[in-house]
């Protein structure tokens, strides 16, 4: 113990990281345990589609959408997000696939949903890129109908 203690005091700035590391992997270990959301990876993502009458909402913006989208996704930034969940009052118990360009910005969306009153939602792993990574196909928007 003796030298536990001298090993702290010694490298004090690894053992702050240390515990530091330790808290951020519990705290995402219980965020995930009790979220009321689940993830999919795209393959999951076309099956769960294909399985039933899924509700995409695309979180990223406008310009970001245009580029390139999955089929019959409803394009809602996250910002806006909270202002228009009265467009989905019907799909309360159908399933949300949520996407965004890399994942960042679903599960803040999910939260967002979850809190709603939604008890299906799902967020694509990876978003966009993984679903162009898997080469999945992809809708390009172009400006002139925007």
């Amino acid at each position: 113990m003796d030298r536990f203690i001298e090993f702290v005091l010694n490298h004090y700035l690894l053992s702050l990281a240390l515990v530091v590391v330790t808290f951020l992997l519990i705290q995402d270990l219980f965020e995930n345990l009790f979220n009321k959301f689940k993830s999919l990876s795209p393959l999951l993502a076309v099956a769960k589609m294909n399985d039933s009458d899924a509700v995409i909402i695309d979180v990223r913006e406008p310009h970001e959408f245009i580029k390139g989208h999955i089929e019959n996704a409803a394009n809602i930034p996250l910002g806006k997000l909270a202002d228009q969940l009265g467009q989905f009052a019907q799909q309360k118990t159908s399933p949300l696939l949520v996407a965004c360009q890399t994942g960042a910005r679903s599960v803040p969306a999910c939260k967002t949903l979850s809190k709603a009153g939604f008890t299906d939602v799902y967020y694509i792993i990876g978003g966009m890129q993984a679903w162009e990574d898997a080469k999945l196909p992809i809708r390009i928007t172009s400006k002139n109908k925007a």
